[in-house]
């Protein structure tokens, strides 16, 4: 994760891809790729589920373990899917440690911002870094009901401003900014000095 926050400094490019499984995660590892994301959308794209909100951790690790089997180089982060980390930070860091223990990943990644920072918190507290994700989080599918671009009003991206900055005093390595106006992701990525991954 140092290495990331370093590449921000000098001002290069971090590039990052979704896998799901060996030989797809052979093929970015290879191609020079920074991050491999196991993502929760291996819901919609391993398992054909309309949302992300059906898989289980014990999906996820395995989604985890197969990827991490086949990357000699990149950071390897994995989703914490839906249910496992939100209102108990206890779970949250239950979840985290059986991820990092039984897949051997680097990092978890997990939406929201000010209603699970005591999960971050307490998940950074073990020592497992965390990568945040804000803008369209589609665990929360059913609160807004689509998957189109958000923040576009000026609240919404003050909103989506403080929340990323808040991510980064709790220690997060890295936020995702997902579906939001270009503007603002550039605005955030200057105000923020951990790197941003726009999606």
């Amino acid at each position: 994760t140092l290495r990331l926050t370093e590449m921000k400094q000098r001002g290069e490019k971090i590039a990052m891809l979704t896998s799901y499984d060996y030989s797809m995660a052979k093929i970015v590892d290879k191609a020079g790729i920074d991050v491999i994301l196991v993502g929760d959308s291996a819901a919609n794209v391993m398992a054909g589920f309309e949302t992300t909100l059906p898989i289980t951790l014990d999906m996820m690790i395995y989604h985890a373990k197969s990827v991490v089997r086949a990357v000699e180089r990149a950071l390897v982060v994995v989703d914490l899917p839906f249910g496992t980390y939100q209102g108990n930070s206890k779970l949250a860091l239950d979840s985290a440690v059986r991820i990092m223990k039984e897949t051997e990943a680097d990092a978890v990644k997990l939406e929201g911002s000010e209603e699970v920072l005591e999960s971050v918190q307490r998940i950074l507290s073990a020592g497992i870094p965390v990568m945040g994700h804000l803008g369209l989080m589609p665990q929360s599918i059913h609160k807004f009901g689509t998957y189109n671009v958000r923040a576009k009003n000026e609240a919404e991206a003050e909103k989506l401003v403080r929340d990323a900055k808040l991510l980064e005093e709790a220690g997060c390595f890295a936020v995702v900014l997902e579906k939001i106006p270009a503007q603002l992701g550039s605005r955030v990525s200057k105000e923020l000095h951990i790197p941003t991954i726009g999606i």
